[in-house]
């Protein structure tokens, strides 16, 4: 009697292991597709590596830029700072709705694009031209046909002491040539630059301001 249960056991021990191996093999299986899973979770993270990687390749050519972009930058930082100081004269003095709100459109655009000029400059360690630096002969514009359109120091003094319809029609007819100065420099940009934002700012650039002198031509032939 004691060695059939002795029998027993051994048997529902053999039984419990071969169970247990069952459970085993049955986890294995599990861990074999765990690892395709895994090996799923790999390739799905290729992807996620992949655009970092694009990402980096577009950051750097981003960051290429010739000597174009750099007299683009200097050029037109201080082409537009004196687009914005015309601008501020137009509040105190202007007449025309028309011109004052032209005015302000202006100093709202040219102001954001003197800072990304600026940071630009800074990034490819190259010098922010100075506050006040207006005569384009102090600048080298080599390859960017000259800043055109820039107010001498008398135009500029002529704009200040102006006033009513004398100075609506002075701001508009000089900020046409001032205009079209910064359009000449933004389409030598689009065809010599290699600074991808750069490129695009000089589009941006032609377009609105572009539309500004059919604006301001418009506002010259009314009464």
């Amino acid at each position: 009697m004691i060695r059939k249960r002795s029998l027993m056991r051994r048997t529902a021990v053999v039984a419990a292991a071969g169970a247990a191996a069952l459970v085993l093999a049955a986890c294995g299986g599990s861990g074999g597709d765990g690892g395709s899973a895994g090996h799923g979770g790999h390739a799905a993270t290729a992807p996620s590596s992949a655009p970092s990687s694009a990402s980096a390749s577009a950051s750097a050519s981003q960051g290429q830029h010739n000597a174009a972009d750099v007299a683009f930058a200097k050029g037109m930082i201080p082409h537009h700072r004196q687009a914005v100081e015309m601008a501020d004269l137009a509040p105190g003095r202007a007449r025309s709705a028309e011109v004052k709100k032209l005015a302000a459109d202006i100093k709202k655009a040219q102001d954001p694009e003197i800072r990304t000029l600026s940071g630009w400059l800074t990034s490819w360690g190259e010098d922010v031209p100075a506050e006040g630096a207006m005569d384009h002969s102090t600048h080298d514009m080599s390859g960017m046909g000259g800043m055109g359109g820039m107010m001498t120091a008398e135009e500029m003094t002529g704009l200040e002491n102006a006033s009513g319809k004398a100075f609506d029609t002075a701001f508009t007819e000089l900020m046409i040539k001032h205009h079209e100065g910064a359009v000449e420099m933004a389409r030598t940009e689009q065809a010599d630059g290699a600074h991808g934002p750069a490129r695009k700012m000089a589009v941006e650039i032609i377009d609105s301001q572009s539309a500004e002198i059919e604006q301001m031509n418009a506002l010259l032939g009314k009464d």
